[in-house]
């Protein structure tokens, strides 16, 4: 029998094969992904620390925004990921095209607006922290530059998406790679000057973020506009029909709903922390949140592979593959979530030190990573079950064990601050992390008894 056009070069099949060996094929591009994210952030902190841990503060509080744009931009990367993985499960090529044009759309239309919006009016979100004057003006001119690449940053997850919904997470990896190595390279020429390149400060650290990602996006349309390009060579532009629209916000909208408010939380929580911490409470969160991106940006990777893979074998009703899956992915983020704990726990300052060698700071700091470490097994927990429940279509169980904890957090912190000061802060955000990781996976037990 002739084999269906749709498992071309360009296509991996998930729903055949080693489930271990095709989960890590699929697995390591994307957390080498989230590894390079988070690695831009890391990168602008161990450059810009050496500015000063005001000037962290400053670009620390735009990250929490960058935060929430990403969320949003989850609308059409999720709606990709997912949409087209079970178009391809269900061997429908053209379906699968169909859907990579609107989410294109959708995250063109999304990215222009906020971009737009937060390169026209800085001031408004900076001045949400309550920041010194200095250091608000950092923030400020930081924020407009990165805001130009808001729609760049929209349409480089969306096209991400599709690339992993065809089980192709390498060729995002190559890409984003390359972003990174030029981010490097350009970083401290921009920020501390070279030559006859002016020293640009924070906002030097910006630009090199932004054309890092013009680049990225440029290799991102050469790869798709090529002859054999993947799912045909698909239009970016359309007008969406309502049918493929509502199905992707159906998809996409609770985890980037999820998300948006987690990001808005983590927001609070920084301004809660600077009112017990001053500064240097958000320095401890926003660069012990990126170091902490080890174990989440390891964690997003597998889950987001595992959603790929259960979308596939869930069309093609295989869900046994899709158990065996999720059970792999859950001991390999044990045993990883086990080593971060230690880490963290007993070398925290150290580790914080590296990127912020301010005394001061990395004490502060180090108390936030001890404070997380015993979390870290639980949220990974509650990331992997969410990759679950995303390839089956069920998007909206975790969305509501996130939204709903979340929400305790604000309380929680502040009745904890009260009492402990900042470190109360951070013991409300680890206490939430381990209920959301067990009420996930025991929601996702007692769906599979009943209707799965």
């Amino acid at each position: 029998m002739k084999e269906s056009p749709i498992y071309s070069s360009n296509i991996r099949d998930l729903t055949r094969g080693s489930i271990f060996r095709q989960l890590l094929t699929l697995a390591l591009p994307l957390m080498a992904i989230s590894f390079i994210q988070m690695t831009y952030n890391l990168v602008d902190i161990l450059w810009i620390g050496r500015l000063g841990s005001k000037s962290v503060a400053a670009v620390g509080s735009v990250g929490m925004l960058m935060w929430m744009m990403n969320s949003v931009a989850l609308i059409s990367k999720v709606g990709a990921e997912i949409s087209i993985g079970q178009s391809i499960g269900a061997r429908q090529p053209g379906l699968a095209s169909v859907y990579a044009s609107h989410t294109t759309t959708i995250a063109l239309a999304l990215g222009l607006t906020f971009g737009t919006f937060f390169f026209l009016f800085p001031h408004p979100y900076v001045s949400f922290y309550n920041l010194e004057s200095g250091i608000s003006i950092e923030a400020a001119g930081y924020l407009q530059i990165i805001a130009m690449g808001i729609p760049v940053m929209f349409l480089i997850l969306n096209f991400s998406g599709i690339y992993i919904g065809s089980g192709r997470s390498d060729i995002p990896f190559y890409l984003n790679a390359t972003g990174l190595v030029i981010n490097i390279l350009l970083d401290p020429l921009l920020i501390f000057g070279f030559g006859p390149v002016p020293a640009m400060g924070v906002q030097g650290a910006a630009l090199a973020t932004l054309l890092s990602q013009v680049t990225i996006l440029i290799l991102f349309i050469s790869q798709l506009k090529r002859r054999n390009g993947l799912l045909g060579r698909f239009r970016f532009l359309i007008r969406p029909r309502k049918r493929y629209t509502v199905n992707i916000l159906k998809l996409g909208l609770p985890v980037a709903a999820m998300n948006v408010y987690f990001a808005f939380i983590n927001m609070n929580l920084a301004r809660t922390a600077s009112l017990y911490g001053g500064y240097l409470g958000i320095t401890s969160q926003t660069t012990g949140g990126q170091i902490e991106g080890i174990t989440w940006n390891t964690s997003n990777g597998f889950s987001t592979a595992l959603g790929s893979f259960v979308a596939q074998n869930y069309a093609a009703d295989k869900m046994q593959r899709a158990h065996r899956a999720f059970r792999y992915t859950l001991l390999m983020m044990g045993l990883l979530g086990s080593v971060v704990t230690l880490l963290f726990v007993f070398y925290g300052e150290g580790i914080f030190s590296l990127f912020v060698p301010e005394r001061e700071a990395y004490v502060a700091g180090g108390d936030y990573l001890l404070i997380l470490g015993f979390s870290q097994l639980f949220m990974m927990l509650e990331i992997t079950t969410q990759g679950m429940f995303n390839g089956l279509g069920r998007t909206t169980p975790p969305a509501i064990v996130s939204i709903v904890f979340n929400t305790l957090r604000i309380p929680l912190a502040i009745f904890l601050g009260t009492r402990f000061g900042v470190t109360g802060v951070w013991w409300a955000i680890s206490i939430t992390s381990i209920f959301k990781g067990i009420i996930s996976f025991s929601w996702y037990l007692v769906l599979r008894l009943t209707n799965i």
